[in-house]
């Protein structure tokens, strides 16, 4: 009987763990219609409704990537998934009693918002663990920050670049210019709350900063499939 359970409990395990890969490699292709957190908010508010259109990565604007990569994660081209120097410098910013700041990768942030639940749980941090290792070794980067630039909240109901553009400056995603999309990105943080337009002092702050680490970083290259 012991036996039997365990064998059970390893064939569940084993076809977890296969699925999962699966998906990972399915979404490596293609697009990313629904992520968990679309579902949550859409149930929580069905009234705010969901605004969300897949574009491919050539028709979302440089200034966007680079805004949100200099905003989010500058050592994203060159880490394998986690930023060890940033999470090391929020450990002891926190362990000091500063204002707790976070060090999730856009890697973390992009298997987190496709894979899993938004809450915060020891349990969630290990499976964001499992599935940032997963898109880091099936996907290229240039897959990861695609994946990411379609899937995130950008407001309130707005999901992904397209949408956040038109929503926000009534225009295509190809077509924001460096300080729309610094002030896309510079709302990324809590989106629920900051408007990208017309924004608030603090927001405009962010923004300027944002520019100015753009043109600190210039071009960008990723690795590709």
């Amino acid at each position: 009987m012991i036996k039997r359970v365990f064998i059970f409990i390893f064939k569940l395990l084993a076809g977890l763990i296969l699925f999962s890969v699966l998906m990972v490699i399915i979404y490596g292709w293609a697009p990313v219609p629904y992520t968990p957190l679309m579902v949550i908010r859409y149930i929580e508010n069905p009234d705010e409704g969901i605004r969300h259109q897949w574009v491919p990565m050539e028709e979302i604007a440089n200034n966007l990537k680079i805004a949100v990569i200099a905003s989010e994660d500058q050592n994203f081209p060159n880490h394998r998934g986690f930023d060890l120097k940033a999470i090391e410098k929020a450990m002891d910013e926190n362990k000091a009693g500063k204002r707790s700041r976070g060090a999730s990768s856009i890697s973390q942030q992009t298997a987190k918002n496709v894979f899993l639940w938004p809450q915060r749980s020891w349990v969630r941090k290990g499976f964001e663990v499992y599935f940032t290792f997963l898109i880091e070794t099936f996907w290229s980067k240039e897959r990861i920050l695609e994946v990411y630039l379609n899937s995130i909240e950008m407001g309130k109901g707005i999901y992904g670049a397209e949408a956040a553009s038109r929503a926000w400056y009534n225009k295509p995603a190809k077509n924001l210019t460096p300080y729309e999309a610094a002030a896309i990105a510079a709302i990324l943080p809590n989106p629920r709350v900051y408007k990208a337009n017309p924004a608030s002092s603090y927001i405009q702050g962010r923004k300027s900063w944002i520019v100015r680490q753009m043109q600190n970083m210039g071009p960008i290259k990723l690795k590709t499939r």
